[in-house]
């Protein structure tokens, strides 16, 4: 491990790689540099210093420059033990970032980590899965008294900060970014749908055509993996516990059945549903000699892998592939049971992460300008910000959509006109 006064890394000469990568992704965020660009010139972010607890990852680097460009000191720590980008993570400690991440974090750094963003004493959180605001709430709650509010990344976060929210734990306002149209509607769907296929397929090079795949949840994710799924020529059958979702998942195609019943007749199981305990020992015992199990969740709970522990042996077949013998069956494990797309692969294509990050670059701007005059409530983003982020990403790729003619507008306001 490399260590300096600002950053803990696993090898600082891999910075060089890490600055290709980087330049790799923001290629293909255009949006970012606009946004970094104007962030520059306002100074959006002086005096302000954000702490980040997110996937460390090339696109992250991306938000973090752009952070950096309107003046903010920035301390970043991963969300998650396997997926940080050890290059990324050397190459923001070259550029004076201040960064503590490693990819296969032992649970005791990951939790050190977080103190040390959190020693950095943060005006705004960005978090993905709410371990960072989790931290200030219960063990550091002396800093609230300087922080503006903060952000959250995905869907489990999202369930947590609603559940502190209702608790009355929740002490300033975060912004729900995920709740986005240009975050869950895109990086939930074509970001997990395609980055999710992609790890399991570096774990273990398996063939998707003529599988049965089970998709464990149809929200937004679930919904694209099974579409990628399906178009690799897989039989795709969904578990669900709504009842509008599994309706969903019927019009679209799909079988629909209990995990009970899924158990035995499928090969690649995917976990999207952001619960606990969705594949457990009395499925896996059903399972066929072979059978694949990965989660694209964030926490790894979804599987039960620790009665698997207990019950099976484990060999370790590939890097991020492992061998359960239960029963005399044979059950692979993705990625630990971690996020696949991040503990197998590299996360969503950078082209998706441009209109996530934007959202987060822009709900720390809006948490500026409204210091003070926001409830300590779970907030959505005004829809005008939204829209804003679709319409930088539309010009970014070159698109040019239609726009309402006075007569269209005066009618859609309007309740006289009929029949």
């Amino acid at each position: 491990m490399d260590s300096g006064e600002n950053y803990e890394v696993r090898d600082i000469s891999l910075a060089e790689q890490g600055m290709l990568n980087i330049e790799w992704a923001e290629r293909h965020m255009p949006m970012m540099k606009k946004l970094a660009a104007r962030f520059a010139k306002e100074k959006t972010f002086a005096g302000i210093t954000v702490g980040l607890a997110l996937h460390v990852t090339k696109e992250t680097a991306v938000l973090v420059r752009a952070l950096r460009a309107g003046g903010a000191e920035v301390a970043i720590t991963g969300c998650n033990p396997l997926s940080t980008q050890d290059d990324v993570a050397a190459a923001l400690a070259k550029e004076g970032v201040a960064v503590f991440a490693y990819k296969g974090e032992s649970n005791e750094d990951y939790y050190r980590y977080l103190e040390k963003v959190l020693a950095y004493r943060p005006n705004i959180t960005i978090d993905d899965g709410g371990d960072l605001v989790t931290m200030i709430l219960t063990k550091r709650p002396e800093l609230l008294e300087g922080v503006i509010g903060g952000c959250e990344e995905t869907t489990t976060g999202i369930i947590r900060l609603r559940a502190m929210e209702r608790d009355g734990i929740l002490k300033y306002p975060m912004i729900a970014v995920n709740d986005n149209k240009t975050k869950h509607l895109l990086d939930n769907y074509y970001g997990t749908g395609q980055s999710t296929i992609d790890g399991i397929l570096r774990a273990s090079n398996i063939l998707f055509a003529g599988k049965t795949v089970v998709v464990c949840g149809y929200g937004d994710c679930g919904k694209g993996v099974a579409l990628r799924a399906k178009g690799m020529g897989s039989n795709v059958i969904v578990t669900e516990v709504d009842a509008f979702r599994a309706m969903q998942a019927v019009l679209d195609g799909y079988g629909v059945m209990p995990m009970a019943e899924a158990a035995g007749v499928g090969d690649i199981f995917i976990t999207v549903t952001g619960d606990k305990h969705v594949i457990r020992m009395e499925h896996m015992r059903k399972m066929k000699d072979g059978a694949m199990l990965a989660n694209s969740g964030h926490f790894n709970v979804e599987l039960d892998l620790d009665a698997l522990g207990k019950a099976a042996e484990r060999r370790r077949m590939r890097p991020s592939l492992d061998e359960y013998v239960l029963d005399g069956k044979r059950i692979y494990v993705c990625g630990e049971g971690r996020l696949v797309n991040l503990a197998a692969a590299e996360g969503h294509p950078s082209e998706v992460m441009a209109t996530s990050f934007a959202g987060q670059a822009l709900a720390c701007e809006y948490l500026v300008k409204n210091r003070g005059k926001l409830p300590a409530r779970v907030i959505t983003l005004p829809e005008e910000i939204d829209n804003e982020i679709a319409e930088l990403q539309l010009e970014a790729m070159g698109v040019r959509k239609d726009s309402l003619t006075a007569e269209q507008k005066k009618y859609l306001s309007s309740w006289e006109e009929g029949t």
